[in-house]
């Protein structure tokens, strides 16, 4: 049984019924040839339980039965099974899949595309990308090229993030990183922090340049002396500079900042406020409980399959951000003599 805030899906009236995911889509669809297959009592017990429990089909589900392969295409242009990388984009692809699976559909995975200039990229002369329905795009960063053509040649598609126009609006569903980074420097600044810094690139790609955007956006409001710092800036540059709460773009560098802190015989957070801007993309060890936010990955994968499905029913160019969730952490402090 499931729990009262979870929809219920075709795999729970498939147990509760005691018969396949697969016969229990065919009597909702009410597929004639495949139909006639389907045992009377088999077809009835299953009539029974969606009876019973109320359950309603997804719209965007029985849209995609029809006239369609029900298959979704996922390219991505970095690894995602390496076993540095998989713990970030897991959650994405937990949430493509359990959307997936609710609408009927199979996922086709990308892996043909070879690297050009050391890139991947969605067209080449083997490229499948029309054996599927519609196709997500999953990256940290996408080509533009790529979404020019297949915006260009009308193929059905959502980005796994937010994209800028390329040539027409992309639909895509991302994160939405600004209010969450705002929202933290007004969370230092609260703290007594008026000296802060932002390390990281800041650009090349959508996702860094809105985590900056914030920054710079929470400092203006708050009146704070904020300044952009290179990722590989040293603990010493910042001591010099008086920072007393740092910003992070990358989980790894705060592993790295707090190792060079403990070195130096500095005590995070009451010589230094660390705040993490994302999730971890390369192997790091810490148990450090850093101080943040939650990136909805599980929950974007799963709206990005949503808003296909309605893509490939009536067009258009969806464009949703979702909500990041502030975690405390314990990396944040009252400013030294605060």
């Amino acid at each position: 049984m499931t729990g009262p805030s979870r929809r219920l899906t075709q795999q729970d009236i498939a147990k509760m019924a005691g018969v396949s995911q697969t016969t229990v889509s065919l009597v909702l669809n009410k597929r004639g040839d495949a139909e006639v297959r389907i045992a009377p009592e088999t077809r009835e017990r299953v009539l029974r339980v969606i009876r019973d429990t109320g359950y309603v089909a997804d719209p965007a589900a029985r849209r995609l039965a029809d006239g369609r392969n029900r298959i979704l295409g996922v390219f991505t242009y970095e690894a995602v099974f390496p076993a540095e990388s998989a713990d970030f984009y897991h959650p994405f692809l937990v949430g493509i899949e359990e959307c997936a699976e609710e609408l009927g559909s199979d996922l086709l995975l990308f892996t043909s595309a070879r690297a050009v200039s050391g890139a991947r990229r969605i067209f080449n002369e083997e490229s499948r990308v029309r054996l599927a329905d519609g196709c997500l795009l999953l990256g940290r960063t996408v080509d533009r090229d790529d979404l020019a053509r297949l915006l260009a040649e009308g193929i059905p598609f959502v980005s796994v993030g937010r994209r800028d126009d390329a040539g027409g609006p992309v639909p895509y569903v991302g994160a939405d990183y600004p209010p969450a980074v705002r929202a933290l420097v007004e969370r230092a600044v609260g703290r007594g922090h008026r000296r802060l810094a932002y390390v990281g690139a800041g650009t090349g790609g959508e996702s860094r340049a809105d985590r900056l955007r914030g920054f710079q956006e929470g400092v203006e409001a708050t009146g704070a002396d904020g300044r952009h710092l290179p990722s590989k800036v040293s603990l010493d540059d910042l001591v010099e500079a008086g920072v007393t709460a740092v910003f992070v773009e990358e989980y790894a560098d705060c592993v790295t900042l707090s190792a060079a802190a403990a070195e130096r015989g500095m005590e995070i957070p009451r010589d230094l406020s660390i705040l993490t801007l994302g999730a971890f993309t390369r192997p790091v060890q810490a148990d450090i409980d850093f101080t943040g936010f939650r990136i909805p990955r599980r929950e974007m994968g799963h709206r990005a399959v949503q808003l296909l499905a309605g893509v490939l029913e009536s067009g258009g160019s969806p464009q949703e951000l979702l909500p990041c969730e502030l975690v405390d952490g314990s990396t944040l402090a009252a400013a030294p003599g605060k």
